[in-house]
């Protein structure tokens, strides 16, 4: 293992980002100057960050650096792809301990690239730090859209029909799988250092979960794919949504940045949410409401949309897009009904990442 130190701030960006030729027109110069230089000269540019803290966002004791890199970059990729735009640039920041080894960084790179080259998108720079409290990740990705083309929060109207790409809440279930398995661990290990039984902990030192039958679960958390694929679609049919967000804090708080934002009400069905198998399982084995976690789980990177009323037809006939209700008038309020057909108002009840 390769000590940080040995190679410095600079030498590690050499380092990880060597080789990487830029792939965008847009990108004029990347890593190597005191700036990245970008050119977009028809088209506006969007741009979005999001910082990554261990402990907060992430835990190492089931995440890897490559997965972790990988997330990293689609998060970021993901807003853009909300806002109806082309991923084209990241900038990367990362503040880190004296634990982590270059060896670590690469694997990290790793994912980032992985990332990146699936949706040709160019690393140009960004910063590198030392950390007394674990590890931070900083990201900004640019990108572009036409200004007709862009699809912000506020554009929903009454009858708008609402929509959702893939399913809802198995990144939360794949969540709670990892934390139940991280509980049985340690405390296993506890048990055995009380009893100083040194081969329990031995046998403990090569600990494997049993994740049969739920990798789905674990894929949606710790590998999270921005959904490109659907703008494309959305293209193909000459459907532009009124309105979009990413689902990353819950469906039930994204909606209802949609709602506020285009001051209207909303009206979903509890019988439409889009909900894998596995999801349903796992929730039950829990001893939890799998709707409830659908609504507020978060980290699935969904897209949630609105488009007109006259798109049905067309928005029915797409792959792996689910009708899920329809935009009301504001006073009508916001509403989920329940398969026994109850009413129910929607609470922004998803991640906070600044409550206690």
């Amino acid at each position: 293992m390769t000590d940080i130190a040995k190679l410095g701030e600079f030498g590690l960006i050499r380092h990880l980002t060597d080789g990487h030729a830029p792939k965008n027109e847009s990108t004029i110069y990347g890593v190597g100057d005191d700036c990245a230089v970008m050119h977009y000269p028809d088209k506006e540019v969007l741009v979005t960050t999001d910082m990554l803290m261990e402990g907060v966002h992430f835990d190492l004791t089931y995440i890897d650096l490559q997965h972790l890199g990988y997330k990293s970059a689609m998060v970021n990729i993901s807003d853009i792809f909300a806002m109806n735009g082309t991923p084209r640039q990241l900038i990367v920041s990362i503040a880190l301990s004296k634990r982590f080894t270059v060896e670590d960084m690469e694997m990290f790179y790793s994912g980032l690239r992985m990332a990146c080259e699936k949706w040709n998108v160019d690393i140009v720079g960004g910063d590198t730090t030392s950390s007394y409290t674990g590890l931070a990740i900083s990201i900004t990705c640019i990108g572009e859209c036409a200004k007709e083309d862009i699809v912000y929060r506020n554009g929903a109207k009454d009858t708008d029909l609402i929509c959702v790409s893939g399913d809802l809440g198995a990144a939360y279930m794949g969540l709670q799988l990892l934390e139940r398995e991280k509980s049985v661990y340690y405390q296993q290990v506890n048990e055995a250092r009380k009893k100083n039984d040194k081969r329990a902990l031995e046998e403990l030192a090569h600990f494997q979960p049993d994740f049969a039958g739920k990798e789905y679960l674990l894929q949606r958390q710790l590998k999270p794919e921005a959904r490109g694929d659907i703008l494309q679609a959305l293209r193909e049919r000459n459907i532009h949504p009124t309105a979009m967000m990413d689902i990353s804090d819950g469906l039930s708080s994204e909606l209802l940045h949609i709602c506020n934002q285009s001051n209207c009400g909303c009206r979903i069905y509890e019988k439409n949410i889009p909900i894998d198998y596995q999801t349903a399982v796992m929730a039950e084995e829990m001893n939890m409401n799998v709707t409830t976690c659908a609504l507020n789980g978060g980290e699935d990177y969904e897209l949630l949309f609105t488009v007109p009323i006259g798109d049905h037809e067309k928005i029915e006939d797409m792959k792996d897009v689910k009708l899920i209700g329809h935009i009301t008038k504001k006073e009508l309020g916001h509403m989920l009904v329940s398969r026994d057909n109850n009413e129910f108002e929607l609470k922004a009840q998803g991640w906070n990442p600044l409550k206690d």
